[in-house]
């Protein structure tokens, strides 16, 4: 079993940066893969970026040039680098550790992001 919690959100002006933090805990090594999916009001959950255990980066073409996703394996946590945030990244940030090899998904309750002046 895997524990997600995520952190970092709130009120931002447009053209600010933000980082979210994803920290992880329990059967951590069984972690395949950490993502960040986010969910605008009346919308569907999108993916935004992911991390594998090894490394490798993938995003989401919406994302490219502004989010930057890390990890630190010393504190278990993975990170959401969001600059020049625009009115349109207002969501609820979600962040997910993914156990490819059990097929299971580990999933924390959200980061509201808001963009507003």
């Amino acid at each position: 079993q895997v524990q997600v919690v995520e952190s970092g959100g709130g009120l931002v002006q447009p053209g600010g940066s933000l980082r979210l933090s994803c920290a992880t805990s329990g059967s951590i090594d069984s972690i395949s893969a950490t993502g960040w999916y986010r969910q605008p009001r009346a919308k569907e959950r999108e993916l935004v970026a992911l991390i594998s255990s090894g490394g490798r980066t993938a995003y989401a073409d919406s994302a490219k040039g502004r989010f930057t996703i890390s990890r630190d394996n010393a504190k278990n946590t993975v990170y959401l680098q969001i600059d020049s945030l625009e009115p349109e990244d207002t969501a609820v940030y979600y962040c997910y550790a993914a156990d490819y090899l059990a097929a299971k998904e580990y999933w924390g309750q959200g980061t509201q992001v808001t963009v507003s002046s």
